[in-house]
């Protein structure tokens, strides 16, 4: 068995083949723990509970900065990065840059918004995310005058590969006066990133914890870039106002605070910050650092797909990209498949727990799951596949 499986008891990760861990991990037994302690203070203290609550919510804040290698960074948190992507839309001069500029490849809570946004008369141009090395680059030659923002992921949600080079995509726009939106939530955990190191400064990134951070639902940031004080979002919570609270000779016009508070939302539930700060030690307690989970990952995917070419299935059936290296991929293994959804559902009958997006079978690993396991749930794919 895995040495860290025991510290998941209640997800049963040793009993149980959960290849689910870009969708949903386990999370670790202390962060029941923490929604006990939020209960409590709550309990406890009833509405004076919010100074504990801030707390949690800071710890969550310098957990994120551990994984974007940016000590400093300016974060406003959200249940969702939905709420926050809305925020910072809201933000833009649409009127006078009605141009958005995005790929084929973003999860669904951007492409939905997006679409509807141009159902309103947005212009939305959709960059193909094929071949991923020249991505950036053919999104910034698709920057023009007219274009309010860029927003990309930096690992595809279906296929798991790395978008590259999106520092050099970041100076064609800050050159530009274009806004970088940069989904991360795909990447956190499972790729390193460092937000000086490559050269996103000046982005706006988006991310959250319940993937590869094992934080649970409610627990996502976007982090702001410096110029971030020159916006006033349209989209904007009460939190954003506690200054102006007192003040009985209201302002004519809204006002906003200096850094992340510009783009705070209202009352959430804090419940999830006290799981997520945590999960947060438990990880710095287990060493589980970004260069240690990503050595993780890649032995794991490497491991999975020398299994699923053992099988030699039918490419028509089964296939993956073999041409690619394992380090131009994120924390899953992606196959194409004649049927993925079916065989997401023959797989779960037998006891192996995947995920499906579109043609995409998606198998993820975790940190707690062992070679075994990651053998038994290949071989089982196998006998599924070829019935």
């Amino acid at each position: 068995m895995n040495g860290l499986a025991a510290h998941y008891s209640r997800f049963r990760v040793a009993d149980r083949l959960l290849l689910t861990g870009h969708s949903h991990q386990a999370w670790p037994d202390v962060a029941r723990q923490g929604l006990l302690e939020a209960f409590d203070d709550a309990a406890r203290d009833v509405d004076a509970k919010w100074e504990a609550a801030f707390a949690k919510a800071e710890r969550v804040r310098d957990g994120f900065r551990g994984f974007l290698g940016e000590p400093e960074a300016r974060l406003a948190l959200a249940a969702s990065t939905h709420e926050l992507l809305v925020r910072l839309l809201s933000a833009l001069e649409l009127r006078k840059r009605p141009r958005l500029v995005t790929t084929t490849g973003e999860f669904h809570s951007a492409r939905r918004q997006l679409a509807r946004l141009a159902e309103e008369g947005v212009e939305l141009v959709k960059v193909p995310t094929e071949p991923v090395p020249t991505l950036a680059q053919r999104l910034a030659d698709a920057v023009d005058g007219r274009t309010s923002a860029v927003l990309v992921s930096k690992v595809l949600f279906e296929t798991s590969r790395i978008v590259p080079n999106l520092g050099e995509l970041a100076s064609v726009c800050a050159r530009r006066s274009v806004e970088l939106v940069v989904d991360a939530y795909h990447a956190l955990g499972a790729v390193p990133t460092s937000v000086p190191e490559e050269g996103l400064e000046t982005a706006w990134i988006l991310g959250g914890g319940y993937k590869y951070l094992q934080l649970g639902e409610g627990n996502c940031f976007l982090r702001l870039p410096e110029h971030a004080d020159e916006f006033r979002p349209v989209v904007t919570g009460w939190f954003a106002g506690f200054t102006e609270l007192a003040d009985t000779a209201r302002a004519s016009r809204v006002d906003y605070p200096a850094g992340a508070d510009r783009f705070a939302g209202a009352t959430y539930d804090p419940a999830s910050h006290y799981r997520a700060a945590r999960v947060f030690d438990f990880f710095a307690e287990q060493g589980l650092t970004p260069a240690r989970l990503r050595e993780s990952y890649l032995r794991q995917n490497e491991r999975i797909a020398a299994g699923v070419d053992g099988l030699a299935l039918p490419q028509e059936v089964v296939a993956r990209e073999r041409d690619t290296p394992r380090t131009e991929f994120g924390g899953f293994t992606a196959l194409r498949c004649a049927d993925a959804d079916g065989l997401r559902r023959a797989l779960a009958m037998h006891g192996v727990h995947t995920d499906s997006r579109g043609p995409y079978l998606r198998l993820g690993p975790a940190p707690y799951l062992s070679e075994e396991q990651l053998d038994t749930a290949v071989a089982t794919l196998g006998r599924v596949a070829e019935r």
